[in-house]
């Protein structure tokens, strides 16, 4: 089974994928940890990265999800032709979205810049949910709820979600 935890930064795809994976007996990874530094860079002055910036990082993640079985990895995975390379390399793959309001997202997102010196400030949030397309009917997987579960509920839902897939 390959899983990819998907949405805007902040919403908990790291926590919520490296927990699902350890309770699916997957090997996990990060997809931010696949950015070159370039992509690091304009991230961190608060660019938003353009799809031509995206298109090598997600081959390169749909690579790795490609040479596992069981895989999960955070990425955010959010346009759907984003998804559809992933699906076109790795093949069987289902998202979980974690989705919640952008206002309940930015104080989380400023803690983490401020807290862990993450590269993905508060100001990136505008650019993502502009981008941001919601899982379409015929795409494998669903949503889950992050505004108001801790990360262990959210893990539940997302490991509910997975096993009732067809």
């Amino acid at each position: 089974m390959r899983v990819v935890v998907m949405g805007v930064t902040g919403c908990g795809k790291s926590t919520v994928g490296a927990s699902l994976a350890q309770r699916i007996g997957a090997e996990f990874a990060d997809a931010d940890d696949f950015h070159p530094a370039s992509n690091v860079a304009k991230m961190t002055a608060g660019i938003a990265l353009t799809d031509a910036d995206r298109w090598p990082w997600l081959e390169e993640v749909a690579s790795w999800l490609a040479s596992r079985d069981e895989a999960v990895v955070a990425c955010s995975a959010l346009k759907r032709s984003y998804r559809d390379l992933l699906r076109a390399v790795a093949g069987d793959v289902m998202f979980v979205h974690l989705a919640a309001p952008q206002s309940v997202l930015e104080p989380r997102v400023r803690l983490r810049a401020e807290r862990d010196g993450h590269f993905a400030p508060p100001g990136l949030l505008d650019s993502q949910y502009a981008t941001l397309e919601p899982l379409e009917p015929d795409e494998p997987g669903g949503a889950v709820d992050v505004e108001t579960a801790d990360a262990a509920a959210v893990t539940d839902a997302a490991l509910h979600l997975v096993a009732g897939r067809p």
